[in-house]
């Protein structure tokens, strides 16, 4: 793109990392023109990020149908972490019950290649430097002089987002009262493997696909933040802590994080919107941070989609920030839990050592397990059946087409009305392609996780993000006011 050009676009998403690439997928699915711009010249990282993917990240790219590309190349355990005994999944109502580990560079690199295939522009070597709105769009500087005009900019561009900056939007919460240093290295005496606790915190060496490398993880003495960690300072911190640096050596990076916590005040202002670590940041325990951004992704884009093409009103929009903000306030509660009870005082083993009891019981592990992998995730959609609010179970359907996975259905990013009964008559002929109708039959246990067995409902009426819109039966009065609310007013 020359200097000084301008290009119109309906989206401008400026971050290339897992969020952005998601909401661009998204987009293109709905056949809404989105660029993603990205400071990187390529798709590579550095550094350790995410290590992987919960549950629900899983089952949502199930839904699309891509998680076998994930599957694939990743490693599934069937266990999760809090603090004390694993969690045990294999008893959650799931197809996928199982932590996926697989590193973030290669995550990246399969949404890049999944929105290259449904022809999603990624515009990379350049970063949003500005931005000014009014009531018909966004007019978007990059470096090098380009301008972009959009209807709307999403700011997926990580924790010191220049997008949330620049729209005025707050960042309150919790500073820094801990650091850990982070690096991967070779080593010449074979290091200490596993977990090392003393009056410090909690210190790791992991050994890596390549046998000559570790990964280290060490909690620090002191409270530091920002700047760039050498390697003498990691040598230091292992002489302190284990009395040899192991003759660590060519580190491949070194960094550092805290266990610094904050949120968005807002998730919009107008015509700008904030997704992933640009709306929420927190330690790294428990590797939420990945997954609940692909799935803020998945929540606004089919709603922006409807908005930019005139079916449903701006307004739609308000119900992104009040559906996920809770939902990563809770993610930094978990998290700040974890390093709290990370802690060495006495107090805080006291505090573990209950807390441990208490995981290996049915019910708080189910509990907190379901937290942690997404499961648990309901948006406030008023009182009614318990699957209202709650991701919908991938059902094994009886159609007249034969068997069929319900998830199949929502490949398209499109919402699906399912009758398990009856025909009743019930005329969706107004909603025309926005809708889906399958009438089915199932014959198996309807169950939700940590809740168990629920009623066998009559119909379900599905968002395109796989949440329950709706449920009850063909003919209740209220679903044509649902319908209305979640995908427009029918057309005059």
């Amino acid at each position: 793109m020359d200097k000084g050009t301008r290009q119109d676009h309906a989206v401008v998403i400026t971050g290339g990392g897992p969020t952005g690439l998601m909401l661009a997928a998204e987009l293109a699915l709905a056949g809404v023109d989105a660029i993603v711009v990205e400071r990187r010249p390529n798709q590579d990282l550095a550094g350790m990020r995410a290590g992987g993917l919960h549950i629900r990240t899983i089952e949502v790219l199930d839904q699309r149908g891509v998680a076998d590309r994930f599957l694939e190349l990743g490693q599934t355990h069937p266990v999760g972490h809090f603090h004390g005994p694993t969690l045990d999944l294999r008893d959650f109502p799931t197809r996928h019950r199982y932590f996926l580990a697989l590193s973030q560079n290669h995550i990246e690199r399969l949404l890049a290649d999944w929105a290259g295939e449904l022809g999603v522009t990624v515009l990379r070597g350049c970063e949003v430097t500005g931005f000014t709105q009014d009531e018909e769009g966004v007019d978007v500087a990059l470096s090098g002089g380009t301008q972009l005009r959009a209807g709307y900019l999403i700011g997926c561009d990580g924790g010191r987002s220049l997008v949330r900056k620049a729209a005025g939007i707050d960042f309150p919460g919790w500073d820094a009262t801990k650091s850990w240093l982070i690096a991967e290295a070779e080593w010449r005496e074979e290091p200490e493997w596993g977990f090392r606790a003393d009056a410090t915190g909690t210190h790791g060496m992991g050994k890596m696909e390549d046998a000559g490398r570790v990964r280290i993880v060490l909690t620090e003495r002191e409270l530091k933040s920002g700047g760039h960690p050498t390697l003498d300072e990691v040598r230091q911190a292992l002489i302190a802590i284990y009395g040899t640096d192991y003759g660590i050596h060519s580190p491949t990076w070194i960094s550092r994080f805290t266990d610094m916590a904050r949120q968005a005040a807002a998730y919009r202002d107008r015509r700008v919107l904030l997704a992933g670590d640009a709306a929420h940041v927190h330690p790294p325990m428990g590797g939420q941070g990945l997954n609940i951004g692909v799935q803020d992704a998945v929540n606004l884009g089919w709603k922006l989609a409807q908005v930019v093409k005139g079916t449903a009103p701006a307004t739609l929009l308000d119900t992104y920030h009040r559906e996920r903000h809770p939902v990563a306030a809770r993610v930094l509660l978990i998290t700040m839990a974890t390093v709290a009870l990370q802690r060495q005082d006495d107090r805080s083993k006291a505090l573990g050592q209950l807390i441990s009891e208490f995981m290996v019981m049915d019910a708080p592990r189910q509990h907190v397990a379901a937290q942690i992998s997404g499961l648990a995730v309901r948006y406030d959609l008023g009182d009614g059946h318990p699957l209202l609010g709650r991701r919908m179970p991938d059902l094994d359907l009886i159609t007249a087409d034969g068997p069929r996975r319900l998830y199949t259905y929502l490949h398209q990013a499109r919402p699906v009305f399912l009758t398990l009964g009856p025909d009743t008559g019930i005329d969706l002929t107004p909603w025309g392609e926005r809708l889906q109708r399958v009438d089915a039959s199932y014959d198996g246990l309807w169950e939700l996780p940590a809740l168990g067995p629920v009623p066998a409902p009559a119909s379900v009426l599905i968002r395109p993000d796989g949440y329950v819109a709706w449920v009850g039966q063909p003919d209740n009065r209220d679903l044509k006011a649902v319908l209305t609310a979640w995908f427009g007013p029918l057309q005059s």
